[in-house]
């Protein structure tokens, strides 16, 4: 944090982002060849560290949570415009394309991102600690979320399941944002406590913050930077369709590698913390990101299926339903005494390696 404290700004950190734009153009105006599509893939991840490197100024600059508040926003309204723009496109072959990756979005962040956190962090520093008070109050939001917006579609009369009548989805929106807008409040405004680190275990976190100036700039880069990632994104989707329908996979798989791509930026900032010991920022991250998810896309998606007439199928398959319950039960569970081990970054691990593997071959 020191280049950051004193206004100094690595040329990647804005160089990536610029080609990002560059490559991001020619690809929609001139197509994606072979040749085309590899140098997109490469400087989309490059985009995503140089994106991960603006969230921290950010992030260093407004303290905790905001820090990670700003991420999660950025990198969910974005997802959204993504999700929408080829629902879109798709018509209704892509009526379950929202709900394949708002699913693969929650299994990533609360296995794989919650588990890898937990994992680098035991390795490292044996035992880690954050506030229980703040991931039980995200893990009782995630679980009304999960189940009002993704599973009682499948249980629901007034429209054959999956799908949600118009008054229904006008109220899994409504309810969506209350329940979001309600966490948002208590995490920045009446309990912030529960979301601040007990105790300043890493020396950056001493370091003077950035100056005005350069946290605006940083923020407007990684703007730039996700709008790119995410049009890249986007660019490439058809490539990735043909890829999975290649490997005779099925098209939810589609959802997890656009869910997989957008949450980057946030799942290095997550393990980078983690690795540092600092595991609350890791847990305000992954749960905040997780909740955003839901929280924001789905009254997205329900308001641009509602305008435009595109079907929505929101309700969750037999199988997918046993894996989210499992994965709500288990985060209660391991996040729910405020120290964690390797062993339970172990048990995440596993349970997104079941989720990734029944995907592939249901």
């Amino acid at each position: 944090m020191a280049g950051i404290a004193a206004g100094r700004m690595p040329w990647w950190a804005w160089g990536w982002p610029l080609l990002a734009w560059g490559t991001m153009a020619a690809a929609f105006t001139i197509g994606l060849g072979g040749v085309l599509t590899a140098v997109a893939a490469v400087v989309l991840v490059a985009t995503v560290f140089a994106a991960v490197y603006h969230a921290e100024v950010v992030a260093h600059r407004v303290g905790e949570p905001f820090g990670t508040l700003v991420l999660a926003l950025a990198v969910t309204v974005i997802e959204v415009a993504l999700i929408v723009s080829i629902m879109v496109s798709g018509g209704p072959d892509n009526a379950g394309l929202a709900r394949d990756t708002v699913f693969a979005a929650v299994m990533i962040i609360c296995n794989g991102l919650v588990g890898l956190s937990l994992l680098i962090g035991g390795v490292r520093h044996h035992e880690q600690g954050f506030q229980a008070q703040g991931a039980n109050a995200a893990l009782a939001v995630l679980a009304a979320l999960v189940t009002l917006t993704l599973v009682l579609p499948n249980f629901t009369t007034t429209a054959a399941g999956p799908l949600f009548s118009t008054p229904q989805l006008v109220f899994a929106g409504t309810v969506s944002l209350v329940l979001y807008g309600a966490f948002v409040f208590v995490q920045t405004v009446r309990h912030r406590d529960y979301f601040l680190p007990a105790l300043a275990v890493d020396e950056e976190e001493h370091a003077p913050p950035p100056s005005n100036a350069v946290a605006l700039a940083s923020l407007a880069l990684l703007l730039a930077a996700l709008v790119a990632v995410v049009g890249l994104a986007k660019a490439l989707t058809p490539a990735v369709e043909a890829g999975v329908a290649g490997l005779g996979a099925p098209k939810a798989v589609v959802g997890i590698v656009i869910a997989a791509v957008v949450l980057l930026p946030e799942g290095l900032a997550a393990l980078k913390a983690a690795h540092l010991n600092r595991l609350q920022t890791s847990m305000n991250l992954a749960l905040g990101s997780a909740l955003a998810t839901i929280g924001l896309t789905i009254p997205a998606v329900a308001a641009a299926s509602i305008a435009l007439g595109v079907p929505l199928a929101l309700g969750l398959g037999p199988k997918e339903e046993v894996l989210l319950a499992l994965t709500v039960l288990v985060g209660v569970i391991t996040l729910g005494t405020g120290r964690t081990t390797v062993l339970q970054g172990t048990v995440h691990l596993v349970i997104l390696a079941a989720f990734l593997f029944l995907a592939v071959v249901p």
